[in-house]
């Protein structure tokens, strides 16, 4: 993530790529000891050192190390037309204090600068580094059947459909199923929580997961580069590309500041010389006028503000990210913070998305078998958790299902398809009545959820289905009304009566049942209309994509891996607990306070100094002094999110 590139590169590199290489150290070290020696010589008034070109070349021996890099920065910046940058401030105010004498503070303003940037350098370097630790955990081996003998290649090397062996306590290398058996994984790299899930034949294994008890084969199901590890950490360190405003705002600040200050310390050396000319009475000093203008342009740096800013969204990020929440830039870190109206989608967000057929019901003339063959046919062509569950209900009573030759999935009404030449539609018994297929108005009255099933124009039967609610939903309910945020609200395209007695056991007031992805688009677009309302939307990322692009922020329960949530979705719950949308809006909350205080405190710090070196009350150690360590607090705060254990 490339927060090095913001408008005036404040992050200057104080000599070749590696910034902790040994020639950088001894480039501040040889320096260090040149600027402290020779002020003790000058203390002690040594006898050698009371020539002034002595201590000239004594103090441009140690400015030279950290000035010539400096030098080219601000070189480079030049070349790219952006005259008035940070750089050419410090070689301004370092050149002039050489111009008047002041040999000692001219040395002192590049090193503490250099130093000071490189300190910067350090912790972008570890904030980088910590995003890059919690994801990048893909392994660099694979082992790999290959003519009946395993074979230990790169993970690069391995094609879809190779068999793989991950032996307890490695990583999984590569997206695939589960070959045989059962296994227990721990899944920490993806969702950040230890709890481990058990994984049965047939299931999907994810890169990144640890078998925990035995060795496990996977069939690979996408390449090394198309893992779901792969495309979260690809997405994490592109998430600098979508800047916050307050990023916004900073990068245009500076784009003004900076020659406003420039132009503000010549003013300073020129107005009080129109004043004196003027008035006689005035004696003007061009050596104390100048000093003064020096001490303004090196308080005046801006490195605290665009270093530390985007620095603190890095941290947040990280933060996130160790929690299982994946967010896709700062820009929604910070729109999730003047969030006051979530909505939820009904299955797969606040229940669990396991239903179980608890009833088989065939119509006249049609056996159980029959029905249920027909119904497991169609949903076979659909990833919605309920046709999963009627796929293996047909399953565990080993029920033969219809060979399928076509189908067609109808958003939010169910499904039509063609299996063994019968044409069947299994869904709600809207999309029968829709196709001209009567069935009893007593569906209707069902509470429950339902399949209702038509075969080649004729009522067939339908299926009951349950779910249950999530075992954090409640808890989700509660702790964001604990942060202020009220206005809760289920849009679902289950049956009113369910979301009904949903909402009632959550504590949700408002709800609305029988939903086309239309109607969720409508709901939400008159909540957002006013500008009163800003609203985030929280779906399983399967079929609620135009929801959540509508909404101010689209919150997806992304599982371990659905490729439409991560497209979707401006922020994915790996672990998918609603829970963690209250961690999500702390996290985002503390990011954005952290934030402020940088900006207010930086700009306070500077203003002040700024105006102290204006009527000579400030020297050039103390604004030397003042701009490092005002951007080493800002650093530094902006880095405690990396480390906070906080929920």
């Amino acid at each position: 993530m490339e927060i090095h590139e913001h408008v005036c590169g404040c992050v200057a590199h104080c000599g070749d790529e590696g910034q902790g290489d040994k020639k950088t150290y001894a480039r501040l070290l040889s320096s260090t000891l040149l600027l402290f020696s020779g002020l003790v010589f000058q203390w002690t008034d040594s006898a050698f050192f009371r020539a002034e070109w002595v201590a000239l070349c004594w103090f441009l021996a140690g400015w030279l190390p950290v000035a010539v890099p400096v030098m080219r920065e601000a070189w480079e910046t030049i070349r790219k037309r952006d005259v008035f940058n940070e750089f050419t401030l410090m070689l301004v105010a370092s050149l002039g204090a050489f111009y008047i004498g002041e040999y000692p503070e001219a040395l002192a303003v590049m090193l503490f600068y250099s130093v000071g940037e490189w300190f910067q350098d350090k912790a972008v370097d570890k904030a980088r580094h910590h995003i890059k630790a919690l994801l990048d955990v893909r392994p660099q081996v694979a082992t790999v059947l290959r003519n009946g003998t395993w074979e230990t290649v790169s993970p690069d090397e391995v094609a879809i459909g190779e068999e793989i062996e991950v032996k307890a306590g490695e990583r999984v290398p590569l997206d695939g199923t589960m070959l045989e058996g059962a296994a227990s994984f721990n899944t920490a790299a993806l969702t950040g929580e230890s709890v481990p899930r058990s994984i049965g034949a047939g299931e999907e294994v994810l890169a990144g997961m640890i078998p925990a008890d035995r060795v496990v084969r996977v069939r690979t199901v996408r390449r090394f580069t198309d893992s779901a590890l792969s495309r979260i950490l690809d997405m994490v360190q592109h998430a600098a590309s979508r800047k916050a405003p307050a990023e916004q705002f900073i990068r245009k600040f500076a784009r003004v500041y900076t020659p406003a200050v420039t132009v503000l310390a010549v003013l300073l050396v020129l107005a009080p010389w129109a004043w004196a000319f003027f008035h006689p009475a005035f004696v003007y000093d061009f050596h104390t006028w100048l000093y003064r203008a020096l001490v303004f342009l090196v308080i005046s740096c801006p490195c605290a503000l665009v270093v530390s800013i985007p620095l603190g969204y890095f941290g947040g990020i990280g933060a996130a990210s160790r929690k299982g929440i994946l967010f896709k830039g700062s820009n929604y870190l910070d729109a999730i913070t003047h969030i006051d109206t979530i909505m939820f989608d009904k299955t797969g967000t606040l229940t669990r998305g396991v239903f179980r057929v608890q009833e088989v019901c065939p119509a006249e003339g049609i056996t159980q078998e029959e029905l249920l063959a027909c119904a497991a046919a169609a949903e076979s062509g659909s990833t919605h958790p309920i046709a999963r569950a009627v796929e293996e209900y047909a399953a565990g009573k080993d029920i033969a299902v219809l060979q399928m030759q076509e189908v067609r999935e109808q958003a939010g009404m169910g499904i039509r398809a063609v299996a063994d030449g019968k044409t069947v539609l299994a869904g709600k018994p809207d999309l029968l009545r829709r196709n001209g297929v009567e069935c009893p108005s007593t569906l209707d009255e069902i509470p429950d959820t339902i399949v209702a099933v038509a075969v080649d124009g004729r009522y067939a039967g339908y299926l009951l289905l349950a779910d249950e609610p999530k075992g954090d939903a409640g808890e989700a309910v509660r702790l964001l009304k604990g942060l202020g945020i009220s206005r809760l609200c289920i849009l679902s395209g289950d049956k009113s009566a369910l979301v009904e007695k949903l909402a009632a056991r959550l504590g949700i007031a408002r709800y609305f049942g029988d939903l086309m992805p239309e109607d969720k688009v409508r709901h939400i677009e008159e909540a957002q209309e006013d500008g009163r309302h800003r609203v985030a939307f929280v779906g399983d990322g399967l079929n609620d994509a135009p929801v959540l692009a509508v909404s101010r922020v689209g919150i997806a329960m992304g599982g371990l891996g659905s490729d439409v949530a991560i497209e979707a979705a401006d922020i994915i719950l790996q672990t998918d607990q609603p829970s963690k949308i209250a961690v999500a809006i702390g996290i985002a909350r503390r990011t954005r306070g952290i934030v402020c205080q940088n900006i207010v405190g930086a700009i306070g710090v500077k203003v002040l100094v700024l105006v102290l070196g204006a009527v000579g009350a400030a020297t050039m150690w103390a604004a030397v002094f003042a701009d490092v360590g005002v951007a080493l607090l800002a650093i530094l705060n902006a880095m405690r999110l990396l480390y906070d254990k906080k929920d």
